[in-house]
């Protein structure tokens, strides 16, 4: 058997291979490549399939969350809280614009505690963005009720989780903007960069709009100073193809993940719990194991590969070294980064290769 990667994109691009390929040739025949037909119709297809009233496409999930923020209007002297133990995409949206991100510690679900979010409100903060890490829904009651009662703006990192439900109701339409990353790992991937925000705002979706494209309302016309941050019609036209078969997709994933669940038994690991009332995507099957580096080794050397998601929180990078954090500020966070380990997982996972994943743990 080949060496076990922890992701394969190729497999999910050939289970469509045929209508990828025509879609590029009629996009590429139609002579129209930036905000054209395949745009439109994405942005309306994703809008339904979320179940929030608007969506635009961007060129990335970084862009989604910068520019969320941006217009909503928060930046230099503003606070917004944030997980400690998220991709270091999250922060950067809050601090691209000048404002604090306030760190606070995840829970067993590896989402935002909801019961320590209130201790960390000061006169200064003005959003709360809650990441639903991995794939899983977030604690959304609870987070919608206490941004309501601090009146404070509610942005979601859908970046991982596209069509996890929360009681029902889709991430993405719980707070004043969903944004969506639909790089080629994700679930719903492109095959380069894309990203998305949805929003039940019409102002908001309009501003978006707007200051995606150089702040153009009309060609020339320049209401603000935006930038360039479009998704393209050729990824846009893929993705497409993709959330047609979201939903099987995401099926296919579950089950290798039960599989997982009910067939992984070693005492020296733990496996990922989900919350009730959530639903989970399973964009990464994590683990926690306190022997994580040697059981990495020991997959390693089995030909199997596996991802840290991540090994060092954003409090604790280079980037953030401003922020005066030191080691041991978020205690959880922290465990999290020593001892997370993702298994491989992806579409067209054969049988064989779940097997051998499954009898390499069990035999650590």
């Amino acid at each position: 058997m080949d060496r076990i990667q922890p992701n394969r994109l190729d497999r999910g691009f050939f289970l469509y291979q045929k209508e990828f390929e025509d879609k590029a040739l009629e996009v590429l025949r139609s002579g129209w490549y930036i905000l054209g037909n395949e745009v439109k119709s994405f942005e309306k297809e994703f809008a339904e399939y979320v179940g929030s009233e608007h969506c635009v496409g961007l060129a990335s999930g970084l862009d989604a969350l910068w520019i969320a923020f941006r217009v909503l209007g928060i930046g230099v002297g503003d606070e917004v809280i944030v997980q400690g133990n998220t991709y270091i995409a999250s922060v950067m949206g809050i601090t691209i614009n000048g404002a604090t991100p306030v760190f606070v510690e995840p829970d067993q679900y590896f989402n935002i505690d909801a019961s320590k979010i209130e201790e960390k409100i000061t006169d200064k903060t003005k959003a709360v963005l809650v990441v639903h890490l991995y794939g899983q829904a977030s604690n959304m009651d609870k987070i919608v009720e206490i941004c309501k009662k601090h009146n404070l703006r509610l942005v979601e990192d859908c970046a991982q989780a596209h069509g996890a439900k929360f009681k029902g109701k889709q991430i993405g339409t719980f707070g004043d903007i969903g944004c969506f990353s639909f790089y080629p790992s994700k679930n719903l991937g492109a095959f380069g960069d894309a990203g998305a925000i949805t929003t039940n705002d019409a102002n908001i979706a309009d501003d978006v709009r707007v200051f995606r494209n150089y702040g153009s309302e009309k060609r020339y016309y320049n209401r603000v100073v935006g930038t360039n941050s479009r998704l393209d019609e050729i990824q846009a036209g893929f993705l497409r193809i993709r959330l047609k078969y979201l939903d099987e997709l995401a099926e296919e994933k579950k089950n290798i993940c039960e599989r997982y669940l009910n067939e992984l038994h070693n005492d020296k690991i733990e496996l990922p719990k989900t919350r009730e009332g959530a639903t989970h995507i399973w964009h990464q099957f994590v683990i926690r194991s306190d022997h994580r580096d040697d059981l990495m080794k020991y997959l390693d050397e089995k030909d199997i590969g596996t991802i840290i998601h991540y090994p060092i929180p954003p409090h604790l990078s280079e980037a953030y070294k401003y922020l005066g954090l030191k080691a041991g500020a978020l205690p959880i966070t922290e465990k999290y980064a020593k001892t997370v380990l993702s298994l491989p997982l992806y579409n067209g996972m054969l049988k064989e290769e779940q097997d051998f994943v499954i009898d390499a743990i069990n035999n650590y």
